[in-house]
């Protein structure tokens, strides 16, 4: 039976890289190995699943630490509602009166503001999905309109929501109501726990303003929220948000999925992307002198392919694909391979290639090409990231990975936004990240306000392929010292 809190596992998560190095394998063995004193019946190996007891957060972010104490260097954290496998008794209670719990895989969680051994705590049961790790999205987004929702705290009477709202509301939800209700599908139950009309429990570390009647004020114009669940209450779609605030949906627009999908390379060839609409494919049929070109089709704008090398009789001509057709070389973006200026690709690890110019990623294993994205660049294009918007150049290193999280008006050119829970967030050098963007689907051009951006497919996928690894259950993870290679370039 799964633990209340999360109701989506997260059976995606890819296995740590195998040159990474342990943060300090000898002082934080894997979580249950024999190696680990502390790691107590019943999370011995060979425990069963329901014998192993567990922890939750009750937290926006409950850190995770390498040692038990506050000074020691932290590895990750978990969001409000994650229920964690933990060690039956605790490590020690310095400066923490619940103890310190090793958790799974690694690391050491305090039991107080942050993290609590009820998993029947309110925050828990509210906060009752998981986000959908490896899926475009973690969570169904939405885009607050004009005028915006009004952030409740439990859930309204319909005579509270026209102290706040006014007749506004029956013109939104009339406008919007059953549209948004159709692109989001089905409702969840309203949990029964709700109907007493008590406050919602706030997790530790959200934002809590001023309170009036039943709200704490409006979200922003133009904010976006991740959505753990959706209800029909009073007879309008609500969401609740990863800050457990309850918002009228009709007073939103649902963000809609980039279709756009990168190319993953399981054999050797060059990454390419379709840049020109109404682009044919070909076959080569033989002919009196020799092979013809004959169409077969036509290929999706902007759909990625891996190519051989091969042409037919002119690099400007017609160039084959792994699939077996023929593209017009002006058709298509193709990428530049290129060593990395770190010395990553001879030693075979792993590393992300970022051209500026071409508007294009490719991940590397080594010098083997393995994915190839469009993204979208900061709008200062190869500008002075001091003094515009261009993004920064040079080689970093990923040093904190979030599955989501705020970027206040980060990615904004025209005005101020506030971004909740952006998807798939990879910071590599201070505020700049490669990461997903659900408010434009601009890819293959400069677009950013200096970050990377990638389609949501893109981002989800890279995600779980770079280090430092999010383990399972957590919501990021840090590692400054190991984490990918990222180089950006003209």
């Amino acid at each position: 039976m799964e633990p209340p809190g999360r109701a989506v596992t997260d059976d995606s998560v890819t296995a740590a890289s195998t040159w990474m190095p342990a943060l300090v394998p000898a002082l934080v063995p894997a979580f249950g190995t024999e190696g680990d004193p502390r790691s107590l019946s019943p999370n011995a190996p060979g425990a069963t699943e329901t014998a192993r007891p567990k922890l939750a957060s009750i937290a926006m972010r409950t850190w995770v630490y390498q040692e038990p104490r506050e000074d020691s260097q932290k590895l990750g954290y978990l969001r409000a509602g994650a229920v964690i496998e933990r060690a039956s008794e605790p490590s020690s209670i310095r400066d923490c009166e619940g103890g310190w719990y090793r958790v799974a895989p690694r690391g050491f969680v305090c039991v107080g503001k942050g993290a609590s051994l009820d998993l029947q705590h309110p925050i828990v049961v509210t906060a009752h999905k998981a986000p959908r790790r490896g899926e475009p999205f973690p969570y169904p987004y939405v885009i607050s309109g004009s005028p915006p929702p009004h952030l409740y705290f439990k859930l309204p009477s319909e005579a509270e929501q026209h102290y706040a709202e006014g007749a506004d509301r029956e013109r939104s939800i009339a406008l919007r109501g059953a549209k948004v209700r159709e692109e989001l599908g089905p409702a969840d139950a309203v949990p029964t726990s709700w109907l007493d009309g008590a406050a919602f429990p706030k997790p530790y570390g959200a934002a809590s303003p001023l309170s009036y009647r039943a709200h704490r004020g409006r979200a922003g114009v133009a904010s976006a929220f991740g959505l753990i669940a959706t209800f029909d209450w009073t007879g309008r779609p609500m969401g609740l948000t990863t800050e457990l605030d309850l918002i009228a949906l009709d007073r939103t627009r649902v963000a809609p999925s980039s279709a756009l999908r990168g190319v993953v390379l399981d054999r050797p060839g060059t990454p390419a992307f379709v840049i020109a609409y109404a682009t044919s494919v070909y076959e080569l049929i033989d002919g009196p002198t020799g092979p013809v070109p004959k169409k077969k089709g036509e290929v999706t704008y902007r759909s990625g392919w891996a190519l051989t090398g091969r042409n037919n009789g002119s690099p400007s001509g017609l160039l084959e694909t792994t699939q077996g057709g023929w593209l017009p070389a002006a058709a298509l973006r193709i990428a530049k391979l290129r060593e990395d200026p770190n010395g990553f690709a001879a030693a075979g690890r792993k590393w992300i290639d970022v051209s500026i110019r071409q508007q294009l990623l490719v991940a590397y294993e080594g010098r083997q090409p393995v994915f190839a994205a469009l993204i979208s660049t900061g709008s200062g294009d190869l500008g002075d990231p001091e003094t515009t918007t261009a993004t920064v150049r040079g080689a970093f290193m990923i040093a904190s990975k979030h599955v989501s999280g705020t970027m206040d008006g980060d990615e904004h050119t025209r005005e101020s936004v506030d971004l909740r829970d952006v998807p798939y967030i990879q910071y590599f050098h201070k505020g700049y990240a490669l990461h997903g963007a659900f408010w434009h689907d601009d890819f293959g051009k400069v677009r950013s306000h200096g970050c990377v951006n990638l389609a949501p497919a893109d981002a989800a996928w890279l995600f779980d392929w770079t280090e430092p690894n999010v383990p399972a259950g957590w919501h990021g993870a840090l590692n400054p010292n190991y984490g990918t290679l990222v180089y950006t370039h003209g």
